[in-house]
């Protein structure tokens, strides 16, 4: 394993290295308004939900790295402290890219980018009208964390109300995650592309508890067919059936066959022979 000491990097090694180990990350398009009502709109993929009650988002306008400038939507938000943020869907993943081009400031990017803005009900700042869902935020707390380029500055966020287009919501008028279609940033010029194909399930052991990797029998666990996953899988239920298990690599390839198809007890019954 190579060992890397961050004070050897400089400021764009530091970025690079991180921003393309830390990824897939997810897309705060981020709507926003200065006190004479001229409209900014950016993405910025330092961004996540960090509670759900109350309901807070956060997203990192970064210093630039190159010259260590600030960015017309922290500007804004120190002026007005409100956003609205939209989330990326593959289909405008372009026009996004477009509106982060340092435009000079008062250039309205929804126009640059042709993206359709639509008043708020809570806020100042548009909605995206191609975003597939818009948060109206009220602004609890703008955090600096250094003076030098690289340096965030996390914009604290109170998510006053939400909107949803319709066609992204199933039959029981929730959000379906299969019809979002949203993308994520990476490292350099990379996206990634969620769509329902590239999509799937992992059941949470919250209700039950499983015996854990530790109790496995040593024929399943030194197996050379059963990756990390696999004994994820196996070692997910409550109970060790009782028995004798096969060290047969046969049997283990079945098994393992069975758990692609996440049918966890059919494989545990091939194995207990």
């Amino acid at each position: 394993m190579k060992s890397i000491d961050l004070k050897d990097l400089n400021n764009f090694e530091l970025q690079t290295l991180l921003q393309t180990a830390i990824a897939p990350r997810p897309i705060a398009l981020a709507s926003t308004i200065d006190r004479n009502g001229n409209i900014n709109l950016s993405p910025f993929s330092f961004f996540n939900i960090f509670s759900s009650n109350p309901p807070i988002v956060i997203f990192s306008p970064a210093r630039r790295v190159r010259d260590n400038t600030t960015k017309h939507t922290l500007e804004n938000i120190l002026e007005v402290p409100e956003v609205v943020i939209g989330n990326v869907s593959f289909n405008m993943v372009q026009q996004v890219s477009l509106s982060s081009t340092e435009y000079e400031d008062g250039i309205n990017e929804f126009v640059k980018a042709g993206l359709t803005m639509k008043n708020a009900d809570l806020v100042k700042p548009p909605l995206i009208v191609e975003s597939p869902v818009n948060m109206e935020c009220k602004v609890l707390e703008i955090k600096p964390l250094g003076k030098e380029g690289g340096a965030g500055n996390l914009i604290i966020c109170e998510v006053l109300k939400v909107h949803v287009r319709e066609e992204f919501l199933d039959k029981d008028e929730k959000l379906d995650q299969t019809k979002l279609n949203l993308v994520s940033r990476l490292g350099g010029n990379w996206y990634g592309k969620t769509s329902a194909d590239t999509l799937f399930e992992v059941p949470k052991p919250l209700a039950t508890k499983g015996i854990g990797y530790d109790q496995l029998p040593e024929e399943i666990k030194n197996s050379t067919v059963f990756t990390g996953n696999d004994l994820g899988m196996l070692a997910n239920i409550e109970e060790l059936p009782k028995g004798q298990f096969s060290a047969k690599l046969e049997l283990h390839r079945k098994a393992q066959n069975l758990l692609l198809e996440s049918k966890i007890s059919e494989a545990w019954g091939l194995l207990n022979q």
